[in-house]
């Protein structure tokens, strides 16, 4: 009978279950040493023969008996009965045990070797096995070789390496599914979820085998099992795991083993099933691709480790959250976060919780939970962040909090080679503006219009008055009207409208226009639908979604739309004086006012540059 996934577990009794009734003893092969790179040693590896095999000299010189180098000295030269010339790497034979460095030896005509200071036994000697002895371990077992090892075992005689093996294979499942490089049409999706997970398990030093896309046809689907639990010691099965009138893994899973889990109380991915055909693990996970990589990290990770692989736990920092999140109680919550230092302290920025948005993945470099017994989480409070990119890589992070541009993306790609990470939350400008009141970001973003017709400084005054403050121009930028054909600001009320979230600068500027106007924003159909970016505005229309948006020309030019100007404006990072000589802030105003960031903004088009990169400074 298959366990709905109504009847939730919790993660940790999930988990209980994987350790219960998976794992064990994975298979071991025998790879050559070239391929023994990021896999996992099935059994120690010892050394074949000793390095170096033979005594040699460390040094060019000569060698010599210790014993008939005593009593030299500056004020008593020694003249040696026997010795031997010898290089670097020379073999030292068995009658001597030292050797003399050739700049402190004088050789006489008759080739006699005289020296003036004594030899310590062994002296400049490589004795047999100083690296290495016969039949010494290398490398334990359960050890993940990494690429500079592989040298070494080569020195020592090793030419391949049992390693544990373990495969899992990956089955795509749904109609709607297009493969990775085709354009998806209207009710498509391109398949991408076994190419997370593949690359989660090859990191892992797991096999992984992807099998081609299977329509929503049960007996394809169980076909396609069949074949994959009789090849993989785990099998994958991405999508079909809800309840949906087309979701079949679950009862496939019963019919030809048993569903141990259908259902675990966290989120994203609470319809993941955890079961067992032929006794080998199957895990259905969800479509969405944010759900899927939570069950790689969450739930199959800890899988390989029952198999004994190695799996390396993540650092943690414990951060300032800046927003406040709600949650359910009785479901563990993963939210990914992008986390930077600001002076001494880490701040931690929450990134979109759809889970569908895989971008949230790509701008992250952490994740923290929001455990089930908790509502949520308030800002400013303390949440401790697991890392997934090194510690030293989110210590070079800039938090960048506010109005978006396409342009910040490639100011990002310009500071990059210098070290600098660049990660952009797009909060409206007003949203910018108080995330830097409370020092939770290096820079905002803005263009907030003043009453009196000033940008920006006006609100500075008003809600950071005692601070000391740097405004950067980014550039001075075109808004306008953006449409599939050119349309007026009168036209607005008969228009549907895709508007900008509140506290964005470009709705500020709208609702200015419109009270110039006397246009009640009533009137017009769409205003309450609220999108976070210029791009987002320009698609909406670009769908039909919406017939006309208000963003910056470079949002239409990229989607080829028509853009009506209506305002030039001034876009500027705002940043407190305290953190200019901040290495990684200094690249970042360094690279606003380069000639190749302002090629950049023209090439775009719709930015005025001659007053890009111009400081103006509060109080």
């Amino acid at each position: 009978m298959v366990r709905r996934y109504l009847d939730l577990v919790s993660l940790a009794r999930a988990l209980e279950i994987i350790k219960d009734e998976c794992g064990g003893r994975p298979r071991t092969e025998t790879v050559p040493l070239e391929e023994a790179a990021g896999r996992v040693t099935a059994t120690p590896i010892f050394a074949r023969f000793s390095v170096p095999t033979v005594h040699i000299s460390a040094m060019d010189g000569i060698a010599v008996r210790s014993a008939d180098t005593r009593g030299a000295s500056e004020t008593r030269a020694v003249t040696l009965p026997d010795a031997l010339r010898v290089n670097t790497g020379n073999l030292v034979p068995n009658v001597y045990d030292a050797v003399v460095m050739i700049e402190d030896v004088w050789i006489g005509e008759d080739g006699t070797y005289t020296i003036r200071k004594p030899a310590a036994p062994w002296q400049h000697v490589r004795p047999v096995g100083e690296d290495i002895g016969e039949s010494e371990m290398i490398l334990p077992s359960l050890h993940t070789v990494r690429p500079h090892e592989l040298g070494a075992l080569a020195a020592y005689g090793v030419t391949e390496v049992a390693v544990l093996a373990l495969r899992a294979g990956i089955i795509p499942t749904g109609s709607e599914l297009v493969p990775p490089g085709t354009r998806p049409g209207p009710g498509q999706a391109v398949e991408s979820n076994s190419v997370m997970a593949a690359a989660h398990l090859r990191s892992l030093g797991v096999t992984p085998k992807r099998y081609g896309i299977v329509p929503d046809e049960p007996d394809l689907i169980r076909a396609t099992i069949e074949e994959g639990i009789e090849e993989n010691d785990i099998l994958i099965i991405s999508a079909g795991s809800s309840a949906g009138t087309r979701d079949f893994t679950a009862s496939l899973i019963d019919e030809l083993g048993e569903v141990l889990v259908h259902g675990v109380g966290i989120k994203p991915a609470k319809p993941v099933i955890i079961g067992k055909i032929r006794g080998k693990p199957v895990i259905g996970l969800p479509g969405y691709p944010l759900a899927a990589f939570t069950i790689l990290r969450e739930v199959i990770t800890p899988l390989v480790a029952a198999y004994g692989f190695p799996v390396p736990e993540p650092e943690r920092v414990e951060a300032a959250l800046t927003t406040t999140l709600h949650s359910d109680i009785g479901t563990d919550e993963f939210v990914l976060l992008s986390v930077g230092r600001i002076g001494d302290s880490w701040v931690a920025v929450p990134q979109s919780r759809g889970a569908g948005v895989q971008m949230s993945a790509v701008r992250a470099n952490a994740v923290m939970t929001i455990p089930s017994a908790k509502e949520g989480v308030e800002a400013g409070e303390t949440v401790a962040a697991r890392l997934m990119v090194p510690r030293r890589q989110a210590q070079e992070a800039v938090l960048i909090t506010g109005s978006h541009d396409p342009a910040l993306d490639s100011l990002a790609d310009l500071v990059r080679p210098q070290g600098v990470e660049v990660h952009s939350t797009h909060v409206g400008s007003m949203g910018g503006l108080l995330t830097l009141k409370k020092r939770q970001c290096h820079a905002a973003p803005m263009h907030l219009l003043g009453a009196d017709g000033e940008y920006n400084l006006p609100y500075l005054r008003k809600y950071m008055p005692n601070d000391d403050l740097v405004c950067v121009c980014v550039a001075e930028r075109e808004q306008g009207l953006i449409a599939q054909e050119p349309v007026s600001f009168e036209d607005l009320p008969r228009l549907r409208y895709a508007n900008r979230q509140k506290g964005s600068g470009t709705r500020i500027l709208l609702d200015h226009l419109l009270r110039e106007q006397g246009t009640d924003p009533r009137t017009i159909a769409g205003y309450d639908r609220e999108f976070t970016t210029h791009l987002g505005v320009a698609l909406a229309v670009r769908s039909g979604e919406a017939e006309c948006g208000m963003g910056v020309y470079s949002a239409a030019k990229a989607l080829g739309l028509a853009f009506t100007p209506v305002a030039t404006e001034r876009y500027e990072l705002v940043l407190r004086a305290e953190i200019l000589n901040d290495p990684r802030v200094d690249a970042l105003l360094r690279a606003v006012s380069s000639e190749r960031f302002k090629g950049v903004l023209t090439a775009l088009g719709g930015y005025r540059v001659s007053e890009t990169g111009v400081r103006r400074e509060l109080p």
